[in-house]
């Protein structure tokens, strides 16, 4: 049993999302989607997403229930019906909500929107894809917008990987996580989180993580990727590589929850904390990884002790 954990990686689910248009899937591509997600939904024993949301107010009323009962001390939203919507939030939640800021920064005026987020509207960090990016990381026009965050040491969250599941975005310029690279090991004090392992490009991140020092790796969602790898490769495997390679202080727990009824993938919790014990993982060490490293780079004054036992 774990308490006052806290969860690196969620989405909040507002009642309205801004527009973004959709990538056109062909009908039957469309309909293997759904089979191989009601297949997940089934293996995982998730509900499918309610109808009918009931209101943001509410919706966050029953997150902090969900993190009440979850013994969960925080969470933070990387996502979140937009930079205002989600400040908004968590401005009326800050005993247990982060957010941060998500905007593209393909397009002009990434680093003011940054400011915004980060002076104004009191986020965080910043949340973004690899396979949404339209220009290279390392653009010279993005240079403000590294060199801000680096000076003010802001967490950074990129999804690289398979992007949406099945029927997903599987190829694109910049899905895999060496294309960070350049900016990675330029900016060594902007603490880069990369999700879900790498989600598909496992031995990608393995080498960007022995290449520069600020790289974490986050275990969010159900990592179900690693059953399309052409070798044997477990969520256990994860795990013990990431421990003995990358190290306790740079792994990072999340989730990735999002929408209700299921709200807190506790389901996902359980599993780590097995997989922790299961690699001989020390009391200290899951410490770090469930919440202790997270409040280091949030800079969080006073956070709870997180309690195994």
């Amino acid at each position: 049993m774990i308490q006052n954990v806290i969860d690196f990686h969620a989405h909040f689910p507002v009642e309205k999302e801004p527009f973004i248009e959709q990538r056109k899937m062909h009908p039957k591509v469309m309909e293997y989607q759904n089979e191989l997600r009601k297949d997940w939904r089934r293996q995982f024993k998730f509900e499918s997403v309610e109808g009918e949301h009931p209101g943001n107010e509410k919706q966050a009323e029953r997150w902090r229930d969900e993190l009440e009962k979850n013994d969960v001390q925080k969470i933070v939203f990387v996502t979140g019906g937009g930079n205002e919507v989600l400040a908004n939030l968590v401005k009326n939640n800050q005993d247990q909500f982060i957010g941060f800021a998500h905007h593209d920064l393909s397009e002009d005026g990434a680093l003011e929107k940054l400011k915004y987020a980060i002076e104004e509207l009191g986020l965080s960090g910043y949340k973004w894809f690899g396979p949404l990016m339209r220009k290279p990381f390392d653009a010279p026009e993005l240079k403000p917008f590294w060199t801000y965050m680096n000076d003010h040491k802001l967490p950074c969250l990129i999804h690289f990987g398979i992007l949406g599941g099945p029927g997903g975005i599987v190829s694109h310029p910049y899905i895999n996580p060496l294309t960070i690279h350049n900016v990675v090991q330029t900016y060594v004090d902007i603490p880069f989180v990369f999700p879900h392992f790498g989600a598909g490009y496992w031995q990608e991140l393995l080498h960007l993580a022995w290449a520069s020092p600020n790289v974490h790796v986050d275990s969010s969602g159900s990592n179900d990727w690693v059953r399309w790898m052409p070798y044997q490769l477990t969520l256990e495997d994860l795990f013990k590589k990431a421990y003995e390679t990358i190290g306790p202080a740079r792994m990072i727990f999340g989730t990735d929850s999002n929408h209700f009824p299921r709200g807190f993938a506790k389901r996902y919790l359980d599993l780590q904390e097995a997989v922790c014990h299961n690699i001989g993982m020390c009391k200290d060490d899951m410490q770090l990884f469930f919440g202790g490293n997270a409040a280091r780079l949030l800079n969080l004054e006073n956070p709870k002790r997180i309690i195994i036992r």
